[in-house]
């Protein structure tokens, strides 16, 4: 069994909803950690859902600031992280840990 912590997803948000990480054939990933981070002058909102479910719905991040969101959520073989943002100023950070 091999383990395996890595960033996950280092992606600026579409402005509506896509995969953001999706678990790997024969492998389990535990989400450790989800940073948010808006770079824009004025605040937008985002959406982060496990799995089809919400984590995240519609929250507001400030201008030119980011959102930490420490966890530890399980996800098994071909389950996604998807999410977006109501500007492409938004970005997701996603780390975590796959064991195969």
């Amino acid at each position: 069994m091999a383990t395996t912590t890595k960033a996950l997803a280092r992606t600026a948000a579409a402005t509506s909803s896509t995969t953001l990480y999706t678990v790997p054939a024969s492998t389990t990933a535990v989400i450790s950690n989800i940073v948010v981070t808006n770079t824009a002058a004025t605040s937008a909102t985002f959406t982060i859902t496990l799995d089809g479910v919400a984590m995240q719905s519609g929250s507001t991040i400030a201008a030119n600031s980011s959102a930490y969101f420490d966890l530890k959520q399980v996800l098994a073989t071909t389950k996604i992280v998807a999410g977006f943002a109501s500007a492409t100023t938004v970005n997701f950070h996603i780390s975590g840990v796959e064991i195969s």
